[in-house]
Order: C-alpha cells, then sequence, then structure tokens
C-alpha cells in the first residue's frame, strides 16, 4: 500500500463559517486551526497546506470561561528596554475581540511559512456581517 502525499494539484478548499456566539474562545480557535491545517480531510499531508478557507463571525460574543478575563493577559513587547505592555484580556474582548480570536489561532498552527500561508485563509470578524457571501460557506456547528 502507498502512502497517498497531497501536492498543489489536486487540493480542493471549501469555505466554511464557524459561529463564536456564547462559545469558548479556545475552543473554536482550536477548531479553526484543526480546519485550516486540513486536518479534518483524509488527504492531510503535514508538510502541504491542504485546509480550507475559516470565516469566524461573532467574535466579540465569545467568552472566556473561569477567571481568565481578569488573570489572563495579551502580552507584546516594543522592542524597546521596558517596552513590555500588557492587556487584560477584559480590555482586548471589549476593543479587539477579532484580534484575540486570531491571536489564538496563530498560536495552535505551525510557527513556521506554512504557518503563515494557513493565516491568510482566515477571516475573523466581531459581528455576524462578512464579505464572503459570494462564496457559500458551509456552516459548522461546534
Amino acid at each position: 500500500m502507498k502512502t497517498f502525499m497531497a501536492n498543489a494539484g489536486n487540493i480542493t478548499r471549501k469555505w466554511y463559517i464557524i459561529d463564536a456566539a456564547g462559545q469558548p474562545l479556545g475552543r473554536v480557535a482550536s477548531k479553526a486551526a484543526f480546519m485550516l491545517q486540513g486536518k479534518h480531510k483524509p488527504t492531510y499531508t503535514p508538510h502541504v497546506d491542504t485546509g480550507d478557507h475559516i470565516i469566524i463571525i461573532n467574535c466579540a460574543q465569545a467568552v472566556l470561561t473561569g477567571h481568565k478575563l481578569d488573570q489572563k493577559f495579551y502580552h507584546h513587547h516594543s522592542g524597546y528596554v521596558g517596552g513590555l505592555k500588557s492587556i487584560p484580556y477584559r480590555q482586548l474582548m471589549q476593543k479587539k475581540a477579532d484580534f484575540a480570536m486570531s491571536e489564538a489561532v496563530r498560536g495552535m498552527v505551525p510557527h513556521t511559512r506554512l504557518g503563515r500561508a494557513m493565516m491568510k485563509k482566515l477571516r475573523v470578524y466581531n459581528d455576524a456581517n462578512h464579505l464572503q457571501e459570494a462564496q457559500m460557506p458551509e456552516v459548522i456547528t461546534l
């Protein structure tokens, strides 16, 4: 029996919508990362981007369980000495919930060129309006 290895010529991509309203942020992010990598397909190949396009809507209504809103922080550094900035997730979810979701997904895909290519297939929106109606995406339930 031969092992199947996908190449760029035999990859078919579909469009999916994930509704994050009332869902835990991490569960939505892990499902999106799983589908961006193509692990839900029988043609999954680790070194090839076989994943689908993912649209995440209603990110502002995603929830964080437990005390994560106050105890979890988003950290970024300016590159200068003493340039570490920390924002609690309560503020981040109020101001930039779509950014919080995309950062959660980015942390779950490979940190390589392949992961950056996968992230280009992710679209994240704070509300239910999105620009990809023409692609006729399928709704995925968690």
